[in-house]
């Protein structure tokens, strides 16, 4: 477990759900969801960092979120379905044309972000310190 890696991913977790908030308020919705996407990214990578798994491609990073982390309970279904949701709406807004979020749309992805980054990152620092005791 590369702990310095975990911490780098930790934090542009935090800092892209602060740029999504930001962009949130001055109505780049688009700009908002690809954040929040990458938010979850970022705390799910170092998720996975804790357990010895990497995937240099999203879709790899979803499979083993899900695979290891989600069906066995470790973390939240609601986190895996938001964690797709955010997946297939940040591709659509980076790469469909004319593709518009609603701002209360946004805000609903932002609120349900932080609860679940928030979970993840708890359940990262609990491995974190269990290793370190162990």
């Amino acid at each position: 477990m590369n702990e310095n890696m975990i911490r780098y991913r930790l934090e542009r977790s935090r800092e892209a759900l602060n740029d999504a908030e930001y962009l949130l308020k001055d109505s780049r919705l688009r700009a908002a969801v690809n954040r929040l996407y990458y938010s979850m990214f970022y705390a799910v990578a170092a998720l996975l960092e804790t357990a010895g798994y990497s995937s240099s491609k999203h879709s790899g990073v979803r499979a083993m979120f899900n695979q290891h982390f989600i069906k066995t309970g470790i973390v939240s279904e609601d986190a895996g379905d938001l964690y797709g949701i955010l997946y297939t709406n940040r591709h659509k807004g980076d790469y469909v044309d004319f593709t518009e979020f609603t701002p209360e749309k946004v805000n609903n992805f932002l609120e349900k972000a932080r609860k679940h980054v928030q979970e993840i990152q708890e359940i990262v620092q609990k491995k974190i310190a269990t290793d370190k005791q162990g």
